[in-house]
């Protein structure tokens, strides 16, 4: 008798595409967009709703597939950080089951800020082991960061998006005037992530960001500046994911403001936004950056000037030594055993780093301190 074995090595090439278009007024009962993917004669749609967008336009989205004589579910999702949980993914998923669609030709529909496609696209990615899906960012955050990538996941067990997957979406579709009902607050969110691209990747969307940011942050991007401000960072953070849309290359320049960010959110989520939390860690890494020589005292003054600005106001407060180091050692598992902080080196370009440690981190809290002082005239 002799021994046998078998081996076969499978290959299975897989592309991933989807498109990130603007489309305004969506709601608009001749605009095609939301239909766009997948069959509607005699159709249905699964459509998952922020709630302050079913506030102010319930109405219209009814009207809308009425119009078009699709059968629409209607799920409303509170939003908000704390809500971006595996109770909630189970609620979805619920709904979703009462109300069967095709698997294939009836893209569920995420209309709302980051945590609701988030939340949304994971649902997506596991009902029937994948089902296609659009996105509808109505948020600032999610129009620049959130909904533009595959990236899904819920929080779980006190840590951010510990559960999640890699789902593309059909369609990304991009609304501006959305924004128009949003608090100053949600805006200055998003335009956080705005300055995380301009800092490490984009100078001149950090000049336009220095000449047509504030009256964009007033008018809400409604301005003709604020949507070539728009255009111009959506493009610059699609540059850098698509390339590496699975992670597979673990240093990332879009992770600027997203290492010592995730414990002051974990820590803070009720009274902290996701932006404001990236933006407390880049000007921490913009003190570290000037104090290893990687950033002149220009550039220095430049990147606190323009968050003075806009209007951007931060607690230092939070940034407690402790609580950063914990971040920045969670984050190098997650990063596969090397911190690969990104750093700008120079507004505009940036290196990575492995070789922060605790002293640094609480020296350069204080020398954070004594800048806001020197500058602002308050900590």
């Amino acid at each position: 008798m002799t021994d046998s074995t078998f081996q076969r090595h499978v290959v299975y090439p897989q592309t991933i595409e989807y498109d990130v278009v603007n489309a305004n007024n969506l709601f608009q009962p001749q605009n095609p967009a939301l239909l766009s993917a997948g069959k509607t004669r005699n159709s249905r749609r699964f459509v998952v709703v922020d709630h302050n967008v079913e506030k102010h336009y319930s109405t219209e989205i009814q009207n809308y597939f009425e119009y078009h004589q699709v059968d629409a579910k209607i799920f409303t999702f509170p939003g908000g950080e704390e809500n971006k949980t595996i109770e909630y993914y189970l609620a979805i998923v619920r709904e979703l089951d009462s109300f069967p669609i095709h698997r294939r030709d009836e893209p569920i529909i995420a209309i709302g800020g980051g945590v609701l496609t988030d939340v949304t696209a994971f649902v997506a990615s596991t009902y029937r082991r994948g089902v296609p899906h659009i996105k509808v960012p109505t948020t600032l955050m999610g129009y620049v960061d959130a909904s533009i990538g595959i990236k899904t996941g819920v929080n779980f067990n006190g840590n951010k998006n510990r559960l999640g997957s890699f789902q593309a979406p059909q369609k990304v579709l991009l609304d501006k005037s959305f924004l128009r009902t949003l608090p100053q607050r949600h805006i200055l969110n998003g335009v956080c992530e705005i300055i995380k691209l301009a800092v490490i990747k984009d100078a001149e969307l950090f000049h336009m960001l220095e000449m047509y940011g504030q009256q964009s942050v007033e008018s809400h991007f409604q301005n003709d500046e604020g949507g070539r401000i728009l255009d111009r960072a959506i493009a610059g953070m699609l540059e850098e994911l698509q390339p590496n849309l699975f992670e597979e290359e673990l240093a990332r320049k879009v992770d600027f403001g997203h290492t010592f960010s995730y414990g002051l959110e974990t820590d803070h989520e009720a009274d902290l936004f996701h932006g404001e939390a990236v933006l407390l860690d880049i000007i921490l890494s913009v003190v570290i950056a000037k104090s290893r020589n990687l950033l002149t005292e220009e550039d220095t003054g430049r990147i606190f000037e323009l968050i003075h600005k806009l209007g951007i106001s931060l607690d230092i407060a939070l940034l407690e030594p402790e609580l950063l180091w914990q971040s920045l050692e969670e984050r190098t598992y997650h990063r596969n055993g090397l911190q690969r902080v990104p750093m700008p080196h120079g507004i505009g370009t940036c290196v990575f780093i492995n070789d922060i440690n605790a002293n640094e981190i609480e020296e350069n809290i204080k020398l954070l301190e004594e800048w806001m002082v020197v500058k602002h005239g308050n900590a």
